[in-house]
Protein backbone atom coordinates (compact mmCIF):
# COMPACT_ATOMS: atom_id res chain seq x y z
CA UNK A 1 0.00 0.00 0.00
CA UNK A 2 1.50 3.31 -1.02
CA UNK A 3 1.19 6.60 0.86
CA UNK A 4 -1.12 9.22 -0.52
CA UNK A 5 0.56 12.46 -1.47
CA UNK A 6 -0.92 15.69 -0.19
CA UNK A 7 -1.82 18.35 -2.68
CA UNK A 8 -0.54 21.96 -2.51
CA UNK A 9 -4.04 23.12 -1.64
CA UNK A 10 -4.25 20.71 1.32
CA UNK A 11 -0.79 21.76 2.56
CA UNK A 12 -1.74 25.50 2.44
CA UNK A 13 -4.99 24.81 4.30
CA UNK A 14 -3.07 22.89 7.00
CA UNK A 15 -0.50 25.68 7.43
CA UNK A 16 -3.21 28.34 7.65
CA UNK A 17 -5.16 26.35 10.28
CA UNK A 18 -1.99 25.55 12.21
CA UNK A 19 -0.98 29.25 12.35
CA UNK A 20 -4.39 30.24 13.75
CA UNK A 21 -3.56 28.08 16.75
CA UNK A 22 -7.06 27.61 18.11
CA UNK A 23 -7.04 25.76 21.44
CA UNK A 24 -8.87 22.49 21.72
CA UNK A 25 -12.08 22.85 23.61
CA UNK A 26 -11.96 20.65 26.68
CA UNK A 27 -15.06 20.00 28.72
CA UNK A 28 -14.90 21.48 32.22
CA UNK A 29 -14.15 18.83 34.83
CA UNK A 30 -17.22 17.57 36.60
CA UNK A 31 -17.60 18.11 40.27
CA UNK A 32 -17.56 14.74 41.97
CA UNK A 33 -19.96 14.43 44.86
CA UNK A 34 -18.29 13.53 48.13
CA UNK A 35 -18.88 9.97 49.28
CA UNK A 36 -21.62 9.69 51.83
CA UNK A 37 -20.53 8.33 55.19
CA UNK A 38 -21.72 4.80 55.90
CA UNK A 39 -23.32 5.72 59.20
CA UNK A 40 -25.22 8.82 60.19
CA UNK A 41 -22.87 10.91 62.25
CA UNK A 42 -19.30 10.13 63.25
CA UNK A 43 -18.58 6.42 63.35
CA UNK A 44 -15.48 6.60 65.50
CA UNK A 45 -13.41 4.58 63.03
CA UNK A 46 -11.79 5.49 59.75
CA UNK A 47 -12.84 4.24 56.32
CA UNK A 48 -10.00 1.73 55.97
CA UNK A 49 -10.92 0.10 59.27
CA UNK A 50 -14.60 0.04 58.31
CA UNK A 51 -13.74 -1.69 55.04
CA UNK A 52 -11.52 -4.26 56.79
CA UNK A 53 -14.35 -5.00 59.22
CA UNK A 54 -16.86 -5.32 56.40
CA UNK A 55 -14.62 -7.85 54.66
CA UNK A 56 -13.88 -9.79 57.85
CA UNK A 57 -10.14 -9.09 57.57
CA UNK A 58 -9.71 -8.09 61.22
CA UNK A 59 -9.58 -10.72 63.94
CA UNK A 60 -11.35 -9.83 67.19
CA UNK A 61 -9.07 -9.38 70.21
CA UNK A 62 -11.64 -11.10 72.43
CA UNK A 63 -15.06 -12.70 72.14
CA UNK A 64 -17.98 -13.47 74.38
CA UNK A 65 -20.81 -15.90 73.70
CA UNK A 66 -24.10 -14.97 75.36
CA UNK A 67 -25.95 -18.11 74.14
CA UNK A 68 -28.04 -19.79 76.80
CA UNK A 69 -27.99 -16.84 79.20
CA UNK A 70 -31.07 -15.18 80.53
CA UNK A 71 -31.58 -11.57 79.56
CA UNK A 72 -30.62 -10.37 83.03
CA UNK A 73 -27.47 -12.53 83.23
CA UNK A 74 -26.43 -11.55 79.69
CA UNK A 75 -26.87 -7.85 80.50
CA UNK A 76 -24.70 -8.07 83.63
CA UNK A 77 -22.08 -10.23 81.92
CA UNK A 78 -21.86 -8.02 78.84
CA UNK A 79 -21.40 -4.82 80.86
CA UNK A 80 -18.71 -6.34 83.07
CA UNK A 81 -16.92 -8.01 80.17
CA UNK A 82 -16.89 -4.92 77.92
CA UNK A 83 -15.51 -2.72 80.72
CA UNK A 84 -12.81 -5.32 81.34
CA UNK A 85 -12.00 -5.60 77.61
CA UNK A 86 -11.66 -1.82 77.37
CA UNK A 87 -9.39 -1.69 80.43
CA UNK A 88 -7.27 -4.45 78.85
CA UNK A 89 -6.75 -2.27 75.77
CA UNK A 90 -8.75 -4.43 73.36
CA UNK A 91 -10.03 -2.59 70.31
CA UNK A 92 -12.19 -5.10 68.41
CA UNK A 93 -14.34 -7.54 70.34
CA UNK A 94 -16.96 -9.99 69.13
CA UNK A 95 -20.27 -10.33 70.96
CA UNK A 96 -22.13 -13.50 69.94
CA UNK A 97 -25.87 -13.21 70.51
CA UNK A 98 -27.21 -15.97 68.28
CA UNK A 99 -29.89 -15.52 65.67
CA UNK A 100 -32.90 -16.56 67.68
CA UNK A 101 -35.11 -18.96 65.73
CA UNK A 102 -33.68 -18.90 62.19
CA UNK A 103 -36.09 -21.56 60.92
CA UNK A 104 -39.20 -19.79 62.29
CA UNK A 105 -40.51 -23.12 63.52
CA UNK A 106 -43.56 -22.03 65.49
CA UNK A 107 -43.96 -25.50 67.08
CA UNK A 108 -40.39 -25.73 68.40
CA UNK A 109 -40.03 -26.07 72.18
CA UNK A 110 -37.97 -22.89 72.43
CA UNK A 111 -40.87 -20.95 70.88
CA UNK A 112 -42.80 -21.16 74.14
CA UNK A 113 -40.78 -18.16 75.33
CA UNK A 114 -39.70 -15.06 73.40
CA UNK A 115 -36.88 -15.86 70.97
CA UNK A 116 -34.06 -13.76 69.61
CA UNK A 117 -34.25 -11.60 72.71
CA UNK A 118 -30.49 -11.15 73.02
CA UNK A 119 -30.15 -10.34 69.34
CA UNK A 120 -32.66 -7.52 69.84
CA UNK A 121 -31.48 -6.33 73.25
CA UNK A 122 -27.67 -6.30 72.94
CA UNK A 123 -27.61 -3.40 70.41
CA UNK A 124 -29.88 -1.43 72.77
CA UNK A 125 -27.64 -2.14 75.74
CA UNK A 126 -24.59 -1.01 73.79
CA UNK A 127 -26.25 2.41 73.32
CA UNK A 128 -26.73 2.93 77.05
CA UNK A 129 -24.61 5.81 78.38
CA UNK A 130 -22.36 3.63 80.51
CA UNK A 131 -21.21 1.52 77.54
CA UNK A 132 -21.63 4.09 74.76
CA UNK A 133 -18.72 6.05 76.23
CA UNK A 134 -16.44 3.04 75.61
CA UNK A 135 -17.65 2.18 72.11
CA UNK A 136 -16.56 3.74 68.82
CA UNK A 137 -18.64 1.56 66.49
CA UNK A 138 -20.98 -1.44 66.42
CA UNK A 139 -21.77 -3.45 63.30
CA UNK A 140 -22.94 -6.90 62.28
CA UNK A 141 -20.07 -9.36 62.13
CA UNK A 142 -18.72 -10.88 58.92
CA UNK A 143 -20.08 -14.35 58.08
CA UNK A 144 -16.83 -16.04 59.17
CA UNK A 145 -17.28 -14.53 62.66
CA UNK A 146 -20.97 -15.35 63.05
CA UNK A 147 -22.73 -13.04 60.60
CA UNK A 148 -26.18 -11.91 61.74
CA UNK A 149 -25.78 -13.79 65.03
CA UNK A 150 -22.82 -11.70 66.19
CA UNK A 151 -21.71 -8.09 66.51
CA UNK A 152 -18.33 -6.44 66.11
CA UNK A 153 -17.88 -3.89 68.88
CA UNK A 154 -15.01 -1.52 68.15
CA UNK A 155 -13.87 0.03 71.41
CA UNK A 156 -12.38 3.49 71.82
CA UNK A 157 -8.75 3.89 72.80
CA UNK A 158 -8.10 4.10 76.52
CA UNK A 159 -7.67 7.66 77.71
Amino acid sequence: MSRRTTSDEERKLFEKTFKEGRPIKVAAPRKVAAKKPIANGPSGINGATQERLRRGLMEPDARIDLHGMTQEAAHRTLFTWLRSAHRSGHRLVLVITGKGNPKNDENAPWMMSPHGVLKQMVPRWLKEAELAALIANVRTAHAKHGGAGALYVYLRKRA
